[in-house]
């Protein structure tokens, strides 16, 4: 049976990402998730992620700083605590349009999460080496 933890937030490694975008993973299955997986990105004054979509429905909330979020064919101005759902095979990104730091809360609806970018097709294992959607606007 499964134990309950405490993630220390201090103590997870950062991913980069691309561009200065960097991601700190809280639970994935490979560190214990059964049904879901989370973490906690941030993206610098300017960053974005490449249109993408994911195999999973996703979930983000703004914690911090003011977001763009385009996300099929439609363009959404959130600020903190807003919170959006993106099925599955739904193209999307998120745009860092404030002049300060933006920080989300992620959470896909699996614990395999893939990556296919809009702009070439290609798949990707989310948080593997391939999985550099950070750009600069």
């Amino acid at each position: 049976m499964a134990q309950p933890k405490v993630i220390r937030f201090a103590d997870v490694s950062v991913v980069p990402r691309g561009s200065g975008v960097e991601t700190k993973p809280l639970l994935l299955g490979s560190t214990g998730a059964q049904s879901f997986v989370s973490g906690v990105s941030t993206f610098p004054v300017g960053a974005a992620l490449k249109t993408h979509q994911h195999n999973t429905e996703e979930m983000v909330v703004l914690l911090e700083g003011e977001a763009t979020v385009e996300a099929g064919g439609q363009r959404y101005d959130i600020v903190p605590y807003d919170t959006t759902h993106v099925p599955a095979g739904i193209d999307h990104r998120f745009i860092n349009r404030g002049k300060t730091p933006m920080r989300i809360l992620w959470v896909y609806g699996s614990t395999h999460v893939t990556r296919t970018f809009a702009d070439t097709g290609e798949t990707v294992e989310h948080l593997s080496e391939s999985d550099k959607g950070g750009v600069r606007q």
